[in-house]
């Protein structure tokens, strides 16, 4: 009555875990999480794996007696939680918390269970706890000298193949059921057995896996353990040895350094089908110490080679900086010398030794001191080179003034980072000894130009007129005439070549041609210059063509005859005989383009690049004939032009002669304009 008053009969143990299964793992499992904090698992079905089952034989144990709990559970969830770093306190606390869930539970349905239930569930669950910790510290422990006795391995610094296979022996040592065990490192597309102990040893060493065949290669390929209940007879085994040893068990796992392969490593066994959880657990260790080994072997590999190369590298620049014959130095931020060659030493008057970790100041006492601290400091604030600094005093090595150049520039890491400041300084004062004798040299060239143009032009004047008034007298023959004539085109010509001669002179002795611009109309001046020269060449058509009526415009009325009288002469000179010289003036909006042509040979093209340089002609010398000319013609020309801010250029072609245009601006352009 009193029972059925409460809900009808008391439940047993076994019937209330059986009713309750899933709500027990539900409170649980957000018990535990809530513990473990920080230790969240990634997916739940891992905090949850062993504990289904755990309550189900409960509920059995329960019903069938203490015999039915399976010892292989509790042993697979120690095996598990010391896997994933559980400590003793953690087990014992997720057992506790299992507990408490399920008195919860009981007190939430306000239902007893039968008399004598509660006690014997307790009992079963701590003698469940019992042996799971008893299993976790046995297992731990056994881990732990195992990992001694592996530390032990290592003590003498062993080369990688023999630490390998020493970690494997001390686990054949530490697992009885293990036979065989190897590990194989990734070299290229391949795995490559370099270290194994046990059954097959000698077979299986230097054999090689392409990653993705076979059981090993797949899972290198996708990155997870494998394990084979019978390796004799799985095709996908493909070492013959272990086939031919007749191996039940094979158990495998990636060696990892992050997310970075190293290799795989593998146990097998010839007595067992498979493995046991502490045996396994115990492989994992051992793998995760031989991958931190593994891939501390080839960071100590790549810094060896680092430091060796680095070696190579100061090395090579030390043998550069000593070889080299301009002075060269680094300096770091406090401008203390880090390195200096044997030519900048030395103009320090200190040895190179004796310049490593002292500052500039200690090292250089001249007055040039100054100079050059300013300038290594402009480096280091500015990130910025300081270039072709001039410097002068006492040279120390040959005994004499001196002069360098010196150029400052930052010295950097690959990633921008300023480490200090570089040096390079060369010795030029023989160049600029040299050079200031090339430049007496030319200005004494050019002022002997300048004065012997003056010096000739008077006497050139008097014979030019002394010519034209012997032209007018009336009883010259015709012989004479002839003379005569040849006397004033022999005068032109000269007094053509002096002009040239002192406008180069005044161009290259830093004055410039002079100009004086006015308004002036372009067809009365070349009309002017073309008579003047008929005169001279009577026996030449001169003709000029106008296109448009204004062609009026500032420019040196001087200038412009001198510059169409030299287009024509040459034009002359170059013409097939009896030919016309054609003159074209067009008008423009903004300027009024001249243009000389002739019928002749086309201007051969290697000229072409260097025609209006100082002495170029424009046709190649031939042999067995004399220049006829300075070269300085079209120089002169050019050189008018561009004052003028207007430009010349030449077309030459074969049947269609050879033809100058030069565009006068009208008014001259603004500041920075570029001709066309």
């Amino acid at each position: 009555m009193d029972e059925h008053a409460r809900g009808g009969p008391r439940p047993s143990a076994a019937e209330f875990l059986r009713a309750n299964h899933d709500a027990l793992l539900a409170d649980w499992q957000q018990a535990v999480l809530e513990h473990l904090g920080d230790k969240v698992p990634a997916s739940p079905p891992w905090l949850i794996d062993h504990l289904p089952e755990l309550l189900t034989t409960l509920a059995d144990a329960m019903e069938l007696g203490p015999e039915a709990l399976d010892e292989r559970l509790e042993a697979a969830h120690a095996a598990a939680r010391l896997d994933a770093g559980f400590n003793l306190g953690e087990v014992a606390r997720e057992y506790a918390l299992l507990r408490r869930c399920i008195l919860h539970r009981l007190e939430a349905q306000e239902r007893m269970l039968r008399p004598g239930d509660l006690t014997r569930l307790e009992e079963t669950l701590d003698r469940v706890v019992t042996r799971t910790m008893t299993y976790f510290w046995e297992m731990k422990q056994r881990i732990l000298q195992t990992l001694d006795r592996m530390a032990e391995a290592t003590l003498d610094d062993p080369d990688m193949e023999t630490l390998l296979e020493r970690l494997l022996t001390r686990l054949m040592e530490s697992a009885l059921a293990v036979n065989t065990a190897a590990v194989m490192l990734l070299e290229g597309d391949a795995l490559v057995v370099r270290a194994a102990v046990g059954l097959g040893t000698d077979e299986v060493k230097g054999r090689r896996v392409p990653v993705g065949r076979g059981v090993t290669g797949q899972a290198a390929l996708e990155r997870r353990p494998f394990f084979v209940r019978s390796a004799a007879t799985d095709p996908r085994v493909l070492f013959e040895p272990l086939r031919s040893a007749g191996l039940r068990a094979l158990y495998g796992l990636p060696l990892m350094d992050g997310e970075r392969l190293l290799g795989m490593a593998y146990m097998g066994s010839r007595t067992a089908f498979a493995f046991s959880d502490a045996d396994v657990l115990l492989f994992h260790s051992v793998a995760e110490r031989a991958a931190a080994h593994i891939a501390q072997a080839e960071l100590h590999a790549r810094e060896h080679e680092a430091r060796q190369e680095a070696e190579r590298s100061l090395a090579l620049l030390d043998s550069l900086l000593e070889a080299a014959p301009v002075g060269i130095a680094f300096l770091d931020h406090d401008l203390r010398y880090l390195r200096i060659n044997g030519t900048l030493a030395r103009l320090n008057s200190n040895p190179v030794e004796a310049h490593r970790g002292r500052t500039l100041r200690e090292m250089v006492r001249t007055h040039s001191a100054d100079s050059i601290e300013r300038s290594l400091r402009q480096v280091l604030e500015t990130g910025q080179p300081v270039q072709d600094v001039l410097l002068e005093g006492p040279d120390p090595v040959r005994g004499r003034e001196g002069i360098w150049r010196a150029d400052y520039f930052p010295v950097r890491t690959p990633d921008g980072v300023l480490l200090g400041v570089g040096s390079t300084v060369v010795d030029i004062t023989d160049h600029k000894r040299a050079e200031a004798a090339l430049q007496q040299a030319i200005d004494f060239r050019e002022e002997l130009i300048a004065v012997l143009g003056h010096d000739l032009r008077n006497p050139l004047h008097a014979v030019n007129a002394s010519a034209f008034m012997l032209g007018k007298a009336p009883d010259l023959d015709t012989p004479a005439r002839r003379s005569v004539d040849r006397i004033r085109k022999a005068t032109a010509r000269m007094t053509r070549m002096i002009n040239d001669i002192l406008d180069f002179a005044r161009s290259r002795l830093g004055g410039g041609i002079p100009v004086t611009r006015q308004r002036v109309n372009m067809v009365e001046l070349c009309q002017g210059v073309l008579d003047e020269l008929q005169v001279v060449y009577p026996e030449r058509p001169l003709t000029l063509e106008v296109h448009g009526d204004d062609l009026w415009g500032n420019w040196d009325p001087d200038r412009v005859t001198q510059v169409l009288g030299n287009l024509v002469v040459n034009a002359l000179q170059h013409a097939r005989n009896d030919t016309p010289v054609l003159t074209t003036l067009t008008s423009e909006v903004m300027d009024v383009v001249m243009r000389v042509s002739n019928e002749g040979d086309p201007i051969p093209e290697e000229l072409l690049p260097h025609l209006f340089d100082p002495f170029k002609g424009s046709r190649l010398p031939q042999q067995g004939t004399k220049h006829r000319s300075l070269g300085l013609g079209l120089y002169i020309v050019s050189e008018i032009v561009q004052v003028h801010q207007g430009s010349v250029r030449v077309e030459t072609a074969p049947d269609q002669g050879t033809a100058f245009t030069v565009r006068w601006p009208r008014v001259p352009p603004p500041k920075g304009y570029l001709p066309p």
